[in-house]
């Protein structure tokens, strides 16, 4: 049995999944728990927000994001991939600064105006 707090909401609900019983998910109070609970233990995904470089901006850094979750084994990989970016103002929100990042779907964007 392993305990998990949901992150899909603001509730928080405190997850049991029992691995023993097909992933069985009890305490969640919708069923986004239920997924929640599954795939954080099968194969859990996260959305990376962080910083680059801009030249050219009011400010140094660009605020960014994965436009979808990645694998969370891969986060350290794409950490090292977004600090070696440099983009040049103007940019804007949404705008693709790196498409299908280490062989997923995933995109790094821009998450502000500049």
């Amino acid at each position: 049995m392993t305990e998990l707090i949901c992150i899909t909401c603001p509730k928080g609900c405190h997850l049991a999944v029992d691995e023993k019983n097909d992933y069985a998910v009890t305490g969640n109070s919708c069923p986004r728990g239920v997924e929640y609970g599954k795939s954080e233990l099968l194969h859990p995904v996260r959305v990376v927000t962080s910083t680059v470089r801009i030249q050219g901006a009011v400010i140094p850094r660009l605020p960014v994001k994965t436009d979808k979750p990645l694998p969370k084994e891969k986060i350290f990989d794409c950490m090292e991939l977004i600090n070696g970016i440099t983009v040049v103002s103007p940019v804007y929100v949404g705008q693709v600064l790196a498409a299908n990042i280490l062989g997923t779907d995933v995109n790094i964007v821009a998450a502000k105006t500049l």
